[in-house]
């Protein structure tokens, strides 16, 4: 996989995507950022802030305030790669948000999304 081609997308244009996909199955944006605040250790005005700027999406877990250790919990498969055996560290990163996201899109609640 072109690891560099996913770090070099812009942000603005991945976190639509991801919000969409929760909204078609009647989950909100704010369920989005508050999954985005739990992993990555942003307040919701952070991200609003990045969308607005030119910040590519790998600079935005690398500038990730505060990654949550419960993170490490997250397992299962996105894209037919499991999360937990991903090697390259910043892939892993974005790809605990994608099944995070699938989570939350197939139902599950809050709760267990986020580790509690």
């Amino acid at each position: 996989m072109d690891y560099e081609k996913v770090y070099a997308m812009s942000f603005a244009r991945v976190y639509p995507l991801l919000a969409a996909k929760a909204e078609r199955k009647g989950r909100t944006r704010e369920e989005v950022n508050e999954i985005i605040c739990w992993l990555t250790g942003y307040s919701t005005e952070e991200i609003e802030n990045a969308l607005n700027k030119p910040e590519t999406y790998g600079d935005f877990f690398r500038n990730a305030p505060g990654l949550n250790p419960d993170r490490k919990q997250i397992k299962g498969v996105v894209c037919g790669v499991r999360v937990e055996n991903i090697d390259e560290p910043l892939m892993q990163e974005i790809r605990y948000l994608d099944k995070l996201i699938d989570e939350l899109a197939k139902g599950k609640p809050m709760d267990k999304i986020l580790r509690g």
